[in-house]
């Protein structure tokens, strides 16, 4: 199966209703929270770094995943709004989103926080590379390697946020 991930700028897919719909039934809120902070325009993924991307699957959306700015670590970015459809999870599509995402992020910061609602998502990133880190709001870290070839930062003090030119 092909997975195309694409970049969502000026506007919300109109299946990411139906992904809202699932996570609802799920006993999520968070889709719901992504549709309304982009309808008022509080949250609309434009700040340095912060992306919002779609996975498809045969031009069906399968998922979702953004980055936003860490507001409780200076210099760091957060995975936020992160939700795979039930029918298209164990097929590697969260990890394909994931890992665009912080590809994305390593040009930005050396450092991701997540907050993993549950047990299966705490597996999900740790798999990715996360390490417990349960506080301001997060349950989870990951120090990233820039592009460049520097390493990864050990001291989070060391994160800091590029400027723009």
């Amino acid at each position: 199966m092909t997975i195309n991930i694409r970049t969502f700028r000026d506007r919300l897919p109109q299946e990411i209703a139906d992904l809202e719909s699932e996570a609802r039934q799920e006993g999520y809120r968070h889709i719901a929270r992504l549709i309304d902070e982009w309808s008022t325009g509080d949250n609309r993924f434009r700040r340095d770094g912060e992306r919002l991307l779609g996975a498809y699957a045969r031009e069906v959306l399968a998922g979702i995943g953004g980055m936003t700015v860490e507001t409780a670590m200076s210099g760091a970015l957060r995975m936020r709004r992160f939700y795979i459809s039930p029918a298209m999870r164990g097929r590697g599509i969260g990890r394909m989103l994931a890992m665009a995402l912080l590809d994305h992020a390593s040009s930005f910061c050396t450092v991701v926080t997540v907050h993993a609602g549950n047990d299966g998502a705490a597996r999900f990133w740790e798999s990715l590379g996360f390490q417990p880190h349960g506080r301001d709001g997060h349950s989870h870290l990951l120090a990233l390697q820039h592009h460049n070839g520097g390493p990864a930062a050990s001291d989070l003090r060391q994160c800091v946020t590029p400027r723009s030119p």
